[in-house]
C-alpha cells in the first residue's frame, strides 16, 4: 500500500496479515510445547507501573490501560499459576515513530524457579523456531558502552554522561542534567543501539542498577542490575529479567521511581498495592521476558519500521 491510498485502506498487504497470523500461531505452538500456559489478564487496571520511562493512558473513571502485563502475571505467579505468558496488546504514552506506537502487540512470559540465563536460552529458541534466527553474540552493557561512548557506564557521573551526548549533538534542551539514568539510556538508544545485531540478534546483560525496579541485582556488584535485553538490526526487540520477590525492596523502588517522576515534572502513578500484597504472600523466584512482536514481524520481513505489519498504521487509524 502506498501513502497516497485512501485512509481507510489497511496498511498492511493480505500477505502481511497471513504472516502475522502465522507468527502468533507458531509462538503459541512454541510455547505449547514447553508447557507455558496462555492468560489473558485484561488490558485496564487500577495502577500503572511506576517506571519514570514508561507512561500509561489513563482511562476516564476506569483506569490505566496497561503498559505492559507485568504485574497482572506477576499476581498470578504468587497464586501458583506455574510458568505463564500473555500475548496481546499493550498501550503507552507518548510512543511515535518508525518502531514506536501508542498501541502495540507484546509477548511476556515468566518462568517460576527459572534463572535468567535460562530464559535468555528460551527466547534464543524462540528465535530460532518462530523467525529462523537466533542470538548470535552475548556481550556486556559496560563493554559495548565503553567501546562506542569511551565511557564507563558504572562510574561515570552524570556531568561526563552530558558531556558525552553533547559532544555528538544528540543532547535535547532542557535535559535534567544530574540524572545518571537519562543520560544512560539517551546514550544507550542513541549512540550504542544502532551499531548492535547488524549481523543477528545479540544480547546486552549487566545493565546498570541506577532505575531498576522490579528487578533483582547482582549479589557481587550492587551497581548492575540483572537484567538483559535483546537487539537485531539496531531494534530492541526483548528485554528481560531475574525479578524481584523481596516486597520491602519493591515498595522502595516504586517509591523512588515516582520521587523520579516527580522531580521530572510527570505526576506520580498510584502504587499497585494488589501487587504489593501479592509479592507480601510470596511471589516464587522467577525469571521473565517481554518481546515486541510487531517488531519481530517488521524485522523478519525486512520493514523499516511496524507501520507496514499493522493491519492499520496509527496515522490510518
Amino acid at each position: 500500500m502506498t501513502d497516497e491510498a485512501p485512509s481507510w485502506r489497511p496498511s498492511a498487504t493480505r500477505e502481511t496479515l497471513a504472516r502475522r497470523a502465522a507468527l502468533f500461531a507458531d509462538v503459541r505452538r512454541f510455547m505449547a510445547e514447553r508447557g507455558v500456559m496462555e492468560v489473558d489478564t485484561g488490558v485496564i487496571g487500577r495502577a500503572p507501573p511506576a517506571e519514570r520511562g514508561l507512561d500509561a493512558l489513563s482511562v476516564a473513571g476506569a483506569g490505566w490501560l496497561a503498559p505492559s502485563p507485568e504485574h497482572a502475571l506477576k499476581r498470578l505467579l504468587a497464586a501458583g499459576s506455574g510458568a505463564i505468558y500473555q500475548l496481546g496488546h499493550v498501550f503507552r504514552a507518548g510512543e511515535s515513530g518508525r518502531w514506536h506506537n501508542p498501541e502495540f502487540c507484546m509477548l511476556e512470559w515468566y518462568r517460576p524457579g527459572a534463572r535468567m540465563a535460562d530464559v535468555v536460552e528460551e527466547t534464543a529458541a524462540l528465535l530460532a523456531a518462530v523467525a529462523g534466527t537466533s542470538v548470535v553474540e552475548r556481550v556486556r552493557y559496560r563493554d559495548v558502552f565503553r567501546e562506542h561512548v569511551g565511557l564507563d557506564p558504572l562510574a561515570a557521573g552524570p556531568a561526563a554522561l552530558a558531556r558525552a551526548a553533547d559532544e555528538r549533538g544528540v543532547a535535547p534542551p532542557g535535559a535534567p542534567a544530574d540524572s545518571r539514568v537519562f543520560w544512560l539510556d539517551l546514550l544507550m538508544s542513541v549512540v550504542v543501539q544502532p551499531r548492535l545485531g547488524r549481523n543477528g540478534p545479540v544480547c546486552v546483560s549487566g545493565f546498570p542498577a541506577d532505575d531498576a525496579v522490579l528487578v533483582e541485582i547482582e549479589p557481587a556488584d550492587a551497581r548492575i542490575s540483572r537484567r538483559f535485553e535483546i537487539y537485531w538490526q539496531g531494534v530492541e526487540l526483548a528485554n528481560g529479567a531475574q525479578e524481584l520477590t523481596d516486597p520491602e525492596r519493591a515498595r522502595a523502588a516504586m517509591a523512588r521511581e515516582n520521587e523520579a517522576r516527580e522531580a521530572a515534572g510527570a505526576a506520580p502513578v498510584p502504587t499497585d498495592t494488589a501487587l504489593l500484597a501479592a509479592m507480601d504472600h510470596g511471589l516464587p523466584a522467577s525469571a521473565g521476558v517481554a518481546l515486541g512482536v510487531d517488531r519481530l514481524l517488521a524485522l523478519m520481513l525486512g520493514h523499516d519500521g511496524i507501520g507496514a505489519v499493522l493491519p492499520f498504521a496509527w496515522a490510518r487509524r
